[in-house]
């Protein structure tokens, strides 16, 4: 306000504190705008981060040492952080290349690589037992009777002492039945489970047996029902797969192994006992062979077989017609001595080798396995389903039984 006389009164001059300013931040400040320091740094620089872990990390010097030489540059003109990152990322990948060029060149890191591939390839073939797969070759510390719970899968074309075909699950049970009841249903169910994982019979090795992993009370308690069946060996090692099935077989030989395989099955169910001690058991396995042997050649000739088997599959089926006839007579022997009279000429027609030639041309074992081709008396034809009357053997509850 104007003060007396036209002079201005003392409430008319700017004090020094009542300067206009543009802002309430200053001359020329503005809300988020750079401070009266100059401009702030931008954070820290990601490939100087990088070029510093690159270079800790052993297996990624070089990666380390390009990270560094580029986020220099950056670091400069973003006015980043990280410059320390990068040059101790650079000096470390420098230092770790250099070491990875001395060990190449005189052999250490080719070795040191191939002794962690080696401990990674043991460390991932080590398995539990009850994880086996179908198809898995497997070897086993110790005997096959010991409580194993790890196994160590092989390649099928390495030693292995076992090769899983197969499992299957316990039911009809509320509560832990005991190992024995167990024992009871997986014998069965295993033998059939091989047999139709092995269809080429004389290529598994005669020292091969039913094995199988039963739940343990323990694991039975936690959900575990499962029972991993197995051809395994205590002898020689398998040194190949003994796969026979569908997924490695072609339509001919598979329509040749379900034809004949059950000839051989029933002719290993022959009674113990002989025909003095009961005839009508063994009349009525006669029997059961003779129907095997006809439905076999009946079987061989409703099938189109290639022309480089055709030949030796017609001669087949005409000698199982032959045999067909003395199984026959086997089976409607009037007393025992004239079943002991027919018993040979029986076995005669079916000697261990009956087939090999059909077998050879369809590109099956043309050799029954551990069989002596020139024994005329051994039975069957050859091959079989081992030897399904061994008693079973194990150790306490390990959940393992051999057959």
């Amino acid at each position: 306000m104007p003060g007396q006389g036209g002079v201005p009164g003392p409430y008319g001059v700017p004090g020094p504190y009542t300067s206009p300013l543009p802002g309430p931040y200053g001359p020329g400040l503005v809300p988020g705008g750079p401070g009266p320091y100059g401009t702030p740094p931008q954070g820290t620089n990601g490939l100087a981060v990088a070029s510093l872990v690159s270079g800790i990390v052993c297996c990624l010097p070089p990666l380390g040492l390009v990270f560094g030489l580029i986020a220099l540059p950056q670091i400069k003109r973003k006015q980043q952080r990280g410059k320390g990152f990068a040059v101790a990322g650079i000096v470390l990948s420098s230092l770790a290349s250099l070491l990875m060029v001395l060990g190449i060149a005189s052999g250490g890191f080719a070795d040191a690589w191939r002794d962690f591939k080696k401990g990674m390839d043991e460390a991932a073939s080590q398995r539990s037992a009850f994880d086996l797969q179908k198809g898995d070759c497997f070897k086993v510390d110790g005997k096959l009777e010991a409580y194993t719970t790890d196994v160590k899968t092989v390649v099928c074309t390495k030693p292995h002492q076992g090769e899983v075909s197969g499992g299957f699950k316990v039911t009809g049970f509320t509560k832990w039945p005991g190992e024995d009841a167990i024992d009871k249903i997986a014998e069965k169910r295993c033998e059939r489970i091989n047999n139709a994982y092995a269809l080429d019979t004389w290529a598994v090795p005669e020292a091969a047996v039913t094995y199988y992993y039963l739940p343990s009370k323990e694991s039975w308690r936690s959900g575990d029902r499962t029972v991993t069946c197995a051809l395994a060996t205590e002898e020689e090692p398998f040194t190949t797969s003994l796969r026979s099935d569908a997924t490695t077989l072609d339509l001919h030989q598979l329509h040749f192994l379900t034809t004949m395989n059950p000839v051989d099955d029933a002719v290993f169910e022959e009674p113990d006992e002989d025909a003095d001690a009961d005839l009508e058991a063994n009349k009525a396995w006669a029997q059961k062979v003779h129907h095997a042997v006809t439905t076999a050649g009946d079987g061989l000739r409703a099938h189109a077989w290639p022309a480089e088997s055709a030949e030796s599959v017609g001669r087949l089926a005409a000698k199982l017609d032959a045999a067909a006839r003395t199984w026959q007579k086997l089976a409607t022997a009037t007393d025992a001595d004239a079943f002991r009279e027919s018993y040979d000429e029986a076995y005669d027609a079916l000697p261990p080798d009956l087939g090999k030639d059909s077998r050879a041309a369809l590109g099956l074992t043309p050799v029954p396995q551990g069989s002596d081709s020139s024994d005329s008396g051994g039975g069957g034809t050859g091959g079989g389903s081992g030897d399904s009357s061994g008693d079973s053997s194990g150790d306490g509850d390990s959940g393992s039984r051999k057959v």
